[in-house]
């Protein structure tokens, strides 16, 4: 990494279209302090992003309205000034039949992942040579329900993240209690399913993260505020259950629950998750042989619903977005212990839903 590099934050977030919604903010790593670069609106939604930091190119999903009048996803690409941080859009498309809820690269770089909840749906949407929205190339509809009978009661497809080598494809299905493994044929164009996981019932997998000895994933549980530690077969491309722990402390009987992110960091010691409701941050370190968690701590998220956080490219600060307080917070990380401490720096944001910190 050059000295003459920055670290951006780039954020999504709830908006009507006529509001700023996706924004660019300098970090300071030394502070822990944000500063806002540029906003750039005309996009409903946009929650979820996913960056190109080689690139210099911002991916976002956007709400948008078929011709029959019907809700659905559309793609957006922006460029990314990385002197000023300042956002241009490139191009947008439609994409999958349904609002979405989250947006993935695959390694390759030729292809974005669309995940719908509501429509539980997964979508293959092809990435230009020149790093535009291309065409969407393959949709997949999943079937079957958990055990929750309000939150699972169909398809809820939350997420999608690539194993090491980029072979396959994980999909949560928050609403069937089971994450679908996809391969892409990269000669048709399509989602090609593998194989499937089931998760323990009423669980509700919503994200995913792997170790990075590509040993283990980790899947945070919406539904029942868990984490389950998975061990996955690079070969056949299968996850098998290792063991579950809760997000919440012992005990607890506060206001209803819902976890939301999951990332492990760079040196695979510590597994972090975000709970809503509880509002916090909780970390586990890592049994590297067993890949079994063990409770660090709970730390206030410094504001309510932290349904997104990041930690930094070199892992010495987490940047968390309340979406229910309007605020991006900072806190700095004990590498040895994993442990959370507040900067003290809160950005007022409206609705933050994802952050996503690289150096440009």
């Amino acid at each position: 990494m050059s000295e003459s590099k920055r670290l951006i934050v780039l954020t999504g977030s709830y908006a009507e279209a006529e509001n700023e919604g996706i924004y660019a903010y300098e970090l300071n790593e030394d502070t822990g302090s944000l500063a806002k670069l540029d906003g750039i609106s005309g996009v409903k939604n946009p929650t979820f992003v996913n960056v190109d930091a080689e690139g210099n190119k911002l991916y976002a999903i956007g709400e948008a309205t078929s011709a029959e009048g019907n809700k659905m996803s559309e793609a957006v690409a922006l460029s990314i000034d990385p002197a000023t941080g300042k956002l241009s859009l490139l191009n947008r498309k439609n994409s999958i039949s349904a609002p979405p809820c989250h947006i993935q690269r695959d390694p390759s770089g030729r292809y974005l992942i669309l995940s719908s909840y509501h429509g539980g749906l997964v979508g293959l949407q092809a990435v230009t040579d020149n790093g535009e929205i291309g065409e969407l190339l393959d949709e997949k509809k999943h079937e079957g329900q958990g055990a929750h009978p309000e939150r699972q009661d169909k398809p809820h497809v939350h997420s999608a993240f690539f194993s090491p080598d980029g072979k396959y494809m994980m999909v949560q299905d928050l609403g069937a209690d089971k994450i679908a493994i996809y391969s892409i044929d990269a000669d048709k164009n399509e989602l090609v399913l593998h194989s499937e996981t089931k998760t323990h019932a009423g669980a509700g997998p919503r994200h995913l993260a792997f170790h990075p000895n590509g040993q283990f994933a980790y899947v945070i549980n919406e539904v029942d505020s868990s984490i389950t530690s998975f061990r996955y077969d690079a070969t056949a491309g299968t996850l098998t259950e290792v063991s579950t722990v809760s997000t919440l402390p012992d005990g607890y009987d506060g206001k209803e629950n819902t976890t939301a992110e999951i990332t492990v960091s760079n040196d695979g010691r510590f597994v972090y998750g975000s709970n809503r409701g509880h509002d916090s941050i909780v970390v586990f370190a890592v049994d590297a042989e067993a890949g079994h968690l063990k409770l660090v701590e709970h730390v206030s998220a410094e504001g309510e619903h932290p349904r997104h956080f990041a930690l930094t490219p070199n892992g010495k600060l987490l940047i968390a977005a309340n979406r229910d307080t309007n605020n991006i917070v900072t806190f700095t990380v004990d590498q040895e212990s994993g442990r959370l401490k507040y900067t003290g720096h809160s950005t007022g944001v409206s609705k933050p839903v994802c952050v996503k910190p690289v150096y440009l």
